[in-house]
Formats: C-alpha cells, sequence, structure tokens
C-alpha cells in the first residue's frame, strides 16, 4: 500500500513540499528542471519528496504547471 502524501508550504523559503515520509539526510536529491527537486530513496531510487520552489510566483503564471511525476491516487481508509 502507498504511503499518504503530505502539502507542506514554507512561506517564508516560498517552497511547496510534497511528502510521502519525512526527509533524511541519506536520501539524493535531483533536479527536475523549472526549479523543482525530488528527493529519492538512495536503495530504490524511489521518488520519496518533491520540492516545488518558488511556488506562490506559479499560481499568478497563466500556463499550466505539471511535475514530472507519475502519481496514482486511491481513498485511504478513515481508522
Amino acid at each position: 500500500m502507498g504511503a499518504k502524501l503530505k502539502f507542506e508550504y514554507d512561506r517564508e523559503g516560498d517552497i511547496l513540499y510534497i511528502n510521502r515520509c519525512d526527509p533524511y539526510p541519506e536520501q539524493e536529491s535531483e533536479e527536475l528542471g523549472d526549479d523543482v527537486v525530488a528527493r529519492l530513496n538512495p536503495k530504490t531510487g524511489d521518488v520519496e519528496n518533491v520540492e516545488v520552489l518558488f511556488f506562490s510566483t506559479r499560481l499568478l503564471r497563466k500556463d499550466l504547471f505539471e511535475i514530472p511525476v507519475i502519481a496514482e491516487f486511491k481513498f485511504t481508509s478513515n481508522s
């Protein structure tokens, strides 16, 4: 079963964090372009976190904002 996504916004740094788990020092980082950074599991290479830099300015743009990551959405239980 996949991990729940947590969205956190750092207003001071203007960064949107999309997390499957808490970041940790061993993760590898990869620039995906357009000021988007992926943090990867060092053993599997799976994307565990995504950081969207300058997030508020993206909301003012008229062009579509896409993150180059594939996601699958499912409902979680409320237990």
